[in-house]
């Protein structure tokens, strides 16, 4: 599947959660888990779609280690979720919309990018931000 049918499923997940965000991780071009936010349905602050899939993934691996897989996401990752993305080992993530960007659309974010994060980390995780970045941000209009 190609980075721009990724990211459509991982759309389509985003518009089954209480917040539209969503996430899917991949390995060698295949779908190994999807998953949307459930804060509200779960009152869980971390329930986030990125940390949904990775627990999800890991359990359905029998393994903490997800290295050789890649999350895509429609909006960037927040600190929680890179760094949750990190202990895992993604080795990659793909963006659709910044953090910048929906603080721009006035969407509450922590302001500090993943790269930032990543950068201060012991992983080295390749970045692409931008794939169908104007079907993610339509999510929040």
């Amino acid at each position: 599947m190609s980075p721009e049918e990724l990211m459509r499923v991982a759309l389509a997940e985003a518009k089954q959660g209480n917040t539209p965000f969503g996430a899917v991780i991949v390995k060698d071009g295949e779908i190994a888990i999807a998953a949307h936010n459930t804060v509200k349905r779960d009152y869980d602050p971390s329930a986030h779609a990125e940390v949904n899939a990775i627990r999800l993934l890991t359990k359905k691996l029998n393994s903490t280690s997800l290295e050789g897989y890649t999350l895509y996401t429609t909006c960037e990752p927040c600190p929680m979720c890179t760094t949750a993305s990190i202990w895992a080992g993604i080795s990659e993530i793909i963006i659709g919309a910044s953090i910048k960007d929906l603080i721009e659309l006035g969407v509450p974010q922590i302001d500090l990018s993943c790269e930032e994060i990543i950068a201060k980390s012991f992983r080295n995780i390749k970045v692409t931000k931008g794939i169908l970045k104007s079907d993610c941000l339509s999510l929040f209009k």
